[in-house]
């Protein structure tokens, strides 16, 4: 059985400050005033043309808010809306910039990649590199305003949805600009941070940038990742700072590398290290007392927050395709937050933070073979394990376990890195739990908190991966582990959760499993997790469920007296790989049978019982049919080789039980 595969992680899209709370205001009242009749964008994108600046700011306050509901963004783009708020950037009135730049990220963010596409068609990109470069040719702090912060974040979804963004960015000397903002985060980290976010997004897999990248660049990077400054929001620097060092780590001299890894893997260890369930009670509870002390101070200002993260955690972020993976679109309105919600800002700043810090450790242990983005390309669904290792000469670099350099294994072993991560599959603490289902202003950080846990698994799944058992912590920790994972299978809230936590878990079975250390679930325990994980409509946790079952039956068949539990074992593989509707369910399911009944007085045994051989016999010519069939149009080059040597596999198998049978 081979190792899945973990895909690197694009950068989460943070979104840092925005608009002014009268503007928030002014935006409920107009859609208010509009009713639910028909799409505002006509006579919105109207008053941009008025002579009057307050019209003009009260028209992109409103668009920035309308557009947050992904439905009405095709009727803005109809009535060519980033042509007519282009120009809003340059507007004489700061204001009008600031609420222009605040709807053109909200369009970006919110829209997905064809509407940052189509947001570049439109020359967008134009008016953005006009004001960024007015910046750099004034010094004073009315222009290192929300509009630059907004024009950072809109260059994210931006770049990393169109290459025509990122080679305009490469070439119009913006790079300057951003780390000009990035250099002021001792006096403004609301701008530093977006200019990090930028950073983060546009160093990534960009090595026409990366050549051009110069000492005053890293020098402003070190600088952050050095700063001392307490407080949520810098620690969220620090953490993008990091992740841009790491990307930018091929580009290094040599002689900096080992100590610039140690010094990102310190940055995300000492991220890590914060506990979000104890912090966010605290958090509110000092809200609360600012509250007491200052009641009106807050009291007008507690509806619109209320109302944003109520809207938060209810509007689930639409999914989109790109290069056949599933994409969730941003719909984090954090940034929307008044300026009364110091300490909500802070608990949303640090689970991104962690968020992204784990993302971070994910790409780390990523391999950096080129042949990763065109698996990832080419793939046509959501899955990155793809079927066992060894089978197709192409794919052996592609499944085969993936290596750390010396330097960044040292780095996270030193620094406790494993543990950590582990330590954030847990739950949330139900007291943080609790005060956020309390207030409604705070019941967006649970999906926050959520995410958090979801993505440590994946850096487990993505460590176990790249690591050996000793660096683990051994035969005992991963028994543990192993019982931990087990109990949050059964507590999965959603399918990401589900198809993180399945697949850390067939990580580490399989580790568990080749070092020979003793099980520490039963075989009756396994077959519920993967039955439960079977009928998951996400294709990847199928995957997984199936490939645990093959795991743990391989195990068994070494041991005596265990035919009646492969037999159960044969007959849930049997059925998946006659009845999944997906062939790469049913390619995964028959290796694990090759796998479970290779070899052995009680594999032979239990293979009768539940007679195999015929069985294997009645699906072959359905199975080669099924991949004549359907696999040209819906599956990719690499799935076709794999399930293709499954078939070889398949007729030799056939072969193998034949002479059992005749012994």
């Amino acid at each position: 059985m081979g190792k899945s595969k973990t895909t690197k992680f694009k950068r989460p899209q943070f979104n840092s400050v925005g608009l002014p709370v009268n503007a928030v205001k002014e935006a409920d009242a107009e859609e208010e005033e509009l009713g639910e009749d028909g799409c505002p964008a006509a006579e919105l994108l109207e008053k941009l043309q008025s002579p009057s600046a307050d019209v003009r700011e009260f028209a992109c306050a409103s668009i920035s808010r309308v557009v947050q509901q992904s439905q009405t963004i095709p009727g803005f783009l109809q009535r060519d809306a980033v042509r007519r708020l282009g120009p809003m950037l340059l507007d004489s009135s700061l204001l009008v910039r600031e609420t222009a730049a605040g709807a053109l990220r909200n369009l970006s963010a919110c829209g997905g990649q064809e509407v940052c596409e189509d947001m570049v068609k439109h020359d967008v990109m134009t008016p953005l590199t006009a004001l960024l470069r007015e910046v750099r040719l004034r010094h004073d702090a009315m222009y290192y305003s929300f509009s630059t912060i907004h024009v950072s974040l809109i260059l994210c979804p931006l770049s990393e949805s169109s290459s025509q963004a990122l080679s305009v960015f490469n070439k119009s000397g913006l790079l300057d600009v951003v780390v000009q903002c990035l250099e002021r985060h001792p006096h403004n980290v609301e701008l530093a941070i977006s200019a990090a976010h930028c950073l983060h997004t546009v160093t990534e897999d960009n090595p026409e940038l990366l050549c051009s990248l110069n000492t005053a660049v890293l020098g402003a990077l070190e600088n952050v990742l050095l700063s001392s400054q307490p407080g949520m929001a810098h620690n969220l620097l620090r953490t993008l700072a990091a992740g841009t060092l790491w990307n930018m780590k091929g580009s290094l001299p040599a002689a900096r590398q080992a100590q610039t890894v140690n010094a990102v893997v310190a940055t995300l260890s000492q991220c890590l290290d914060l506990d979000a369930g104890m912090l966010i009670p605290e958090l509110r509870q000092a809200e609360e007392v600012r509250h007491r002390n200052a009641p009106a101070a807050t009291h007008t200002e507690e509806p619109a927050a209320a109302e944003l993260e109520e809207m938060d955690e209810e509007g689930e972020a639409p999914k989109q395709r790109r290069n056949g993976k599933a994409m969730k679109v941003d719909n984090d309105f954090s940034d929307l937050l008044p300026r009364g919600k110091e300490e909500l800002r802070e608990a949303t700043a640090l689970l991104t933070a962690q968020q992204t810090s784990l993302e971070i450790i994910v790409n780390m242990c990523c391999s950096d073979d080129p042949s990763d983005d065109e698996w990832e390309e080419e793939s046509s669904s959501d899955e990155s394990d793809l079927g066992p290792d060894g089978l197709c000469d192409g794919l052996s670099n592609l499944m085969s376990p993936l290596c750390l350099s010396a330097e960044v294994q040292g780095a996270l072993i030193n620094h406790s890195i494993p543990e950590k991560v582990l330590k954030k599959t847990e739950f949330p603490r139900n007291e943080a739990m609790d005060v956020c289902h309390q207030n409604p202003s705070w019941r967006g950080l649970i999906k926050k908190m959520q995410r958090v846990q979801s993505r440590a698994l994946t850096g487990l799944h993505s460590i176990l991966s790249t690591m050996d058992a000793e660096s683990l912590g051994g035969a005992s920790a991963l028994q543990q582990a192993a019982q931990h994972l087990s109990t949050l299978v059964f507590g999965a809230a959603d399918e990401e959760f589900l198809e993180a936590v399945i697949s850390a878990m067939r990580s580490l079975l399989q580790m568990i499993a080749s070092k020979n250390i003793p099980q520490c679930m039963t075989p009756q325990q396994m077959m519920s997790l993967s039955e439960a994980a079977t009928r998951c409509d996400v294709v990847s946790v199928r995957v997984n469920a199936v490939a645990i079952l093959g795991i743990t039956g391989s195990t068994l068949a070494k041991e005596k007296g265990t035919a009646e539990t492969l037999q159960m074992i044969g007959n849930a593989l049997l059925q998946v790989a006659t009845r999944d509707a997906n062939l790469v369910v049913n390619g995964e399911a028959l290796d694990a049978l090759f796998d479970v009944f290779a070899d052995g007085d009680e594999a032979e045994t239990a293979a009768k019982n539940i007679h195999l051989l015929p069985a294997l016999k009645a699906l072959q010519p359905v199975f080669k049919a099924k991949i004549r069939k359907e696999g040209r149009g819906k599956y990719s080059p690499q799935q076709l080789c794999v399930l293709d040597n499954i078939k070889v596999n398949l007729r030799r198998f056939i072969g193998y039980l034949e002479k059992v049978v005749k012994k």
